[in-house]
């Protein structure tokens, strides 16, 4: 009988299930819609009726764990508090839930916390004890491993570097601060930058045809490989920004490597290039050249599922 865990990857529009074995292999899948669960406990009926599902269809296994990643996921707790994203409102205690409903053990944690997990566990991470991977999506998520070990903190919820101030009085944020490194260095800051320089310079671009509303990085990375001037500014400015959250963060912990997931890395050398330039500007020198800043070694497909499935499988070796 091979063994398996069950990983879990809860947001706001998909949750996304799958059985993994040690190596990494998703041997059978399913998706529910979030959102059309408002009562939490038919959610939770609705996962342990998938992980039946998948069980029948990978034959003969045995699930050892189940891993959650979700939005503003407690470690410590089991719990998902106050995500904005989620149908559901206040602190939820989605763990027990699935554990009494499946008789399966069950962990939990966010969901950038979950990508370290599967970056260290199947990912380009394997062997490194002293990591940080920075999820650049809607927002900046991030997973701080030290010593082979993630750091969660005295509350469950360490290492929210996507909200460290970078610009004083800069940006709105949704957390209610201003001037976050997540409104400059995720997929809407970029989408903000390109807005702002396109009310500032006169050069021409497509992107000045696209209404606000339906702009995005994607896009906007499109234009830069054609030498746009306004979207090369955009990743350039976007670059100088997140080089310096990376500064900031390689002080304490001192990471053999910094991983950079998520839609924004697909533009590649756009990104990169610019921000291992302004790395070298902006990082104390004691630490310049001793790490490096990479790609994530895991398809985006499959990260979330890894992700969750690594947690649990941490949990049982």
């Amino acid at each position: 009988m091979k063994e398996v865990v069950t990983g879990i990857d809860i947001g706001g529009t998909n949750t996304v299930l799958g059985l993994v074995d040690r190596d990494g292999n998703i041997l059978a899948g399913d998706s529910l819609l979030t959102g059309s669960y408002p009562d939490v406990a038919d959610f939770v009926k609705a996962i342990a009726d998938s992980v039946k599902k998948m069980k029948q269809k990978a034959g003969d296994v045995e699930i050892k764990g189940i891993g959650i990643g979700a939005p503003n996921g407690n470690y410590y707790k089991g719990t998902i508090e106050q995500a904005t994203n989620l149908v559901w409102r206040g602190v939820i205690p989605i763990a027990d839930m699935i554990e009494k409903e499946t008789s399966i053990k069950v962990v939990l944690t966010n969901d950038a916390n979950a990508a370290a997990m599967g970056e260290m566990i199947f990912g380009a991470a394997k062997g490194m004890k002293d990591f940080i991977v920075l999820t650049l999506g809607t927002g900046l998520g991030s997973g701080i491993v030290v010593n082979g070990q993630m750091v969660y903190g005295h509350t469950g919820f360490a290492g929210e570097l996507g909200h460290m101030v970078i610009v004083p009085n800069g940006r709105a944020c949704g957390c209610g601060s201003h001037g976050c490194l997540e409104t400059y260095a995720s997929a809407t800051g970029l989408v903000r930058t390109v807005l702002l320089l396109m009310s500032e310079m006169r050069d021409n671009t497509p992107l000045r045809n696209i209404p606000p509303a339906q702009l995005t990085s994607k896009m906007i990375a499109e234009e830069a490989a054609k030498n746009d001037p306004v979207a090369l500014k955009a990743f350039d400015y976007t670059a100088e920004k997140l080089a310096i959250g990376i500064a900031n963060s390689v002080i304490f912990s001192s990471p053999q490597a910094v991983f950079l997931f998520g839609g924004l890395v697909n533009a590649g050398e756009l990104l990169f290039k610019p921000l291992r330039q302004y790395i070298d500007k902006y990082v104390m020198p004691w630490y310049r050249g001793r790490f490096e800043v990479l790609p994530s070694g895991i398809k985006e497909a499959n990260a979330a599922v890894l992700g969750a499935a690594a947690l649990a499988w941490n949990e049982i070796l």
